[in-house]
């Protein structure tokens, strides 16, 4: 069967067609600035013996505009993969948020549909989008079977001690204000993939998924037993523009000298992380300042290492046994320096890295931990498109 996977952004539209159970990726695509005069649409066509990529320019200006272009790349009489739409069986959508309502891929009926809208106030930015191009997705290809699949699902595995505040009750039970954790089809992923790889179904595993969004998962026999993203996912690591944590005085601070609610949000969400420590928020340009000799740049990525490494330490304990680390997402996958500085100074946890191995640049999972390391280290590159289409299928194969 053909399962099409949606993954929608405030202002992007990221999607794939895969033939399942292959598991076979057809075409993929990347719509970006949606809403603008330039938006960006990316198309690589991956069947044939060599990859085709189709990329131009023009206004995109919403998400239903950005869907029908997908449509007629994928059914293009010269490079479209599909000759109708009603080939695909399936479509997959990552939905940001599902609350404490679905820990595992869900039919989407009118009811899941309410649901989602329910929580739109504790997804502002994406739930609704989502929604949208569930909506539109219903009209477009009427005769497939929708399917959302949450980033919070894989985490609803927490034990209550893990997720909740120390705030009074009735925020939890009223207002429903606890940790929910995201990144989770990324988390489950990769954890799957080292399960696998360490042929060890109860392994203790961290996984650290480090892109412009950076979260670390303690996870127990292929559970999430805590993570650092909590209500929202704006807490834990240093982030590409977010803060991380803070000290939350420092809002009660800003607040009372003359910030408004939504300017310290800003702050904390868009001009903070390494672009408030170093003026850029992409790795790539602070690994240029750091040989450059910036030592602001130098600083910011030691502070975010420092980061990890807490988080590393805190999750080891509470696991008891450490099995694996892994690094996925951008920057985990391809920035090997910042490898180096968070595995540095960890021989209490018996982690220790090679640095050769960690050089390397081939392999769909690379080992970079030295031969005699009891604690393997993995970097294993995250597919959560792929992940949806297979959760997708799973649930219309058990159906």
């Amino acid at each position: 069967m053909h399962i099409l996977v949606i993954n929608s952004g405030s202002s992007s539209l990221k999607y794939q067609l895969f033939a399942m159970p292959a598991e076979q990726p057809l075409c993929s695509g990347l719509i970006e600035r949606i809403g603008t005069e330039d938006s960006v649409i990316r198309h690589k066509i991956l069947t044939g013996q060599s990859p085709q990529t189709i990329e131009r320019k023009e206004s995109i200006v919403d998400h239903a505009a950005g869907l029908q272009q997908m449509l007629n790349l994928l059914s293009d009489s010269d490079v479209g993969v599909i000759r109708s739409r009603d080939e695909i069986t399936a479509i997959g959508h990552r939905v940001v948020h599902g609350g404490e309502y679905f820990a595992n891929a869900t039919l989407i009926t009118p009811t899941v549909k309410e649901t989602i809208k329910s929580l739109f106030s504790l997804a502002p930015l994406h739930n609704p989008i989502n929604y949208e191009c569930i909506e539109m997705a219903e009209k477009t290809f009427p005769n497939a079977k929708q399917i959302a699949v949450f980033d919070t699902a894989f985490h609803q595995t927490m034990p209550e001690y893990a997720f909740r505040y120390a705030l009074p009750d009735a925020l939890y039970r009223d207002e429903s204000i606890r940790a929910y954790g995201f990144h989770g089809t990324s988390h489950k992923y990769v954890s799957q993939k080292a399960i696998s790889w360490l042929n060890k179904p109860d392994a203790s595993l961290i996984s650290i998924h480090l892109g412009n969004g950076c979260s670390i998962t303690a996870i127990q026999g292929g559970k999430s037993i805590d993570t650092s993203m909590g209500f929202g996912p704006l807490s834990g690591l240093v982030m590409g523009s977010r803060s991380g944590d803070i000290d939350p005085s420092v809002i009660f601070h800003l607040l009372a000298n003359g910030y408004s609610s939504d300017e310290v949000s800003n702050l904390l969400n868009k001009q903070s992380g390494m672009q408030g420590l170093t003026g850029f928020s992409d790795m790539r340009d602070i690994g240029k300042a750091v040989n450059s000799g910036s030592a602001a740049a130098a600083l910011a990525c030691e502070i975010y290492a420092y980061r990890v490494r807490k988080y590393i330490g805190a999750y080891a304990a509470i696991l008891n046994r450490l099995d694996a680390l892994i690094f996925t997402a951008g920057v985990g996958e391809n920035d090997s320096s910042m490898r180096q500085r968070i595995c540095s100074n960890l021989d209490f946890l018996n982690i220790h890295l090679d640095p050769q191995k960690n050089s390397a640049l081939s392999g769909e999972i690379r080992a970079i931990h030295t031969d005699d390391s009891p604690v393997r280290i993995l970097v294993i590159p995250t597919n959560e498109e792929l992940e949806i289409a297979n959760q997708s299928f799973a649930l219309l194969h058990n159906d």
